[in-house]
């Protein structure tokens, strides 16, 4: 498929639209969603997917939106691919009242965000803007984040839906669409209806560089360790207090700066304490454990044992558990047994002239469960940098080369078929 006639994107006047919309969900909350202010964005994308001509569009009670366009082909086994974005921002900062700002024909200057002057981009502390020269750069007025993540991903999936329904010269199979909420605090697809999808491959629009795609990420478990201390007096503790809190923080001091976050890069793993909370008998701390190599998690919740075992020699009268829960697994090894799903985004991204990166994400997608579920789904560029702080931005022209990718690969299931 070739793009003969220019294509009038809608894009970012969506983007625009939609990142003033407050979706920030709450993973203390226990509803799905967690917040209900993340189907407001659910109402208005239905309402623009039945403008457009999807007549099955909706929002469910769990604030997942599904919709469909159908075949324009001939073809009848064409697979069945859907593609997926959500709707929510990260807890990390705030969503509310965000105010897109729109940098025209970026030159390299420092981009100074006006509501908070110390928040400047500066291509020193963001190396992909040497590749956005003369493009439209958007950001927030710095005091919140955008919402690049992941509502440039939305904007570009509803745009290309308008797109297809505007060309039917682009052929294509049936085609699903999936917003979901919640991604950014680890629910996005719990309630995802996988069958009423029924597709055969998926796509979440999540990532970051244009022309990266990301077939793998870390495996994950989460890891509670309690601590059970001796309590005491404190005016008559001596030889006999054995205070929980202390012993937690000796044991998080312990870990080793090459096994957490800020001491690792690229395939390293680590182990991560999230949160600490207790007093004097009891203490608990919680972990989340990541790696690439799934039989590497085991070794390092092995690590916090030996740490706690070993700091617990000094407090004979203490004990403690550690309870480990599988929480994501590295979507690689679902991918790996259907390369054409890669093999075809790789080439939409060669198509839509970028040279495509394969990568892997220090992190999970819904594409990681979503795999799992029984829906093999790659990530792919949305354009989104810095997301979950106050500097995240976006440029026009990545979510327009997004939108392209996304049409040339509905093009390339129905033609390889």
């Amino acid at each position: 498929m070739d793009f003969n006639t220019p294509l009038s994107f809608t894009v970012t006047e969506r983007f625009l639209r939609y990142v003033t919309i407050d979706t920030q969900s709450d993973p203390a909350s226990p509803t799905c969603p967690s917040t209900d202010k993340q189907k407001d964005l659910g109402r208005l994308l239905v309402k623009e997917l039945l403008a457009i001509g999807l007549t099955d569009a909706h929002l469910d009670e769990f604030g997942y939106v599904y919709a469909t366009i159908p075949a324009n082909t001939d073809k009848i086994d064409v697979p069945v691919i859907c593609f997926c974005s959500h709707m929510d921002t990260a807890p990390d900062c705030s969503g509310k009242d965000v105010k897109p700002l729109l940098h025209r024909n970026y030159t390299g200057a420092d981009i100074v965000l006006p509501d908070d002057t110390a928040q400047v981009l500066r291509m020193a502390g963001h190396p992909d803007l040497k590749n956005q020269m003369g493009n439209d750069i958007i950001t927030a007025s710095g005091t919140t984040l955008l919402g690049a993540d992941n509502k440039a991903g939305v904007a570009e999936i509803m745009d290309a839906c308008y797109q297809l329904i505007n060309h039917p010269e682009i052929k294509h199979g049936d085609i699903k669409i999936l917003f979901t909420p919640d991604e950014e605090i680890g629910r996005g697809v719990d309630k995802a209806d996988i069958e009423k999808i029924g597709a055969f491959a998926c796509y979440t629009i999540d990532g970051e560089s244009a022309g990266n795609m990301e077939n793998e990420t870390f495996s994950a478990d989460g890891a509670r360790l309690t601590i059970n201390g001796v309590s005491s007096h404190p005016g008559f503790a001596k030889g006999k207090m054995e205070s929980a809190i202390k012993i937690a923080g000796l044991i998080i001091a312990a870990l080793p700066y090459d096994l957490s976050p800020e001491g690792t890069e690229g395939m390293q793993g680590f182990v991560h304490p999230v949160d600490i909370a207790g007093h004097v008998e009891t203490a608990t701390v919680d972990f989340i454990i990541r790696d690439f190599e799934e039989e590497l998690l085991q070794n390092h919740a092995d690590a916090i044992r030996k740490i706690t075992e070993e700091v617990l020699k000094g407090f004979p009268n203490s004990t403690y558990t550690l309870d480990v829960k599988a929480q994501y697994r590295n979507m690689k090894n679902v991918l790996a047994q259907h390369p054409q799903i890669v093999d075809y985004g790789m080439e939409a991204i060669r198509r839509a002239g970028m040279e495509p990166k394969l990568c892997s994400i220090r992190g999970g997608t819904d594409g990681s469960r979503l795999s799992f579920m029984g829906l093999p789904t790659p990530n792919i560029f949305a354009g989104e940098h810095a997301f979950h702080g106050k500097q995240e931005w976006v440029s026009v022209q990545d979510m327009q080369k997004a939108v392209e990718t996304i049409l040339h690969l509905c093009s390339i299931w129905e033609e390889k078929t």
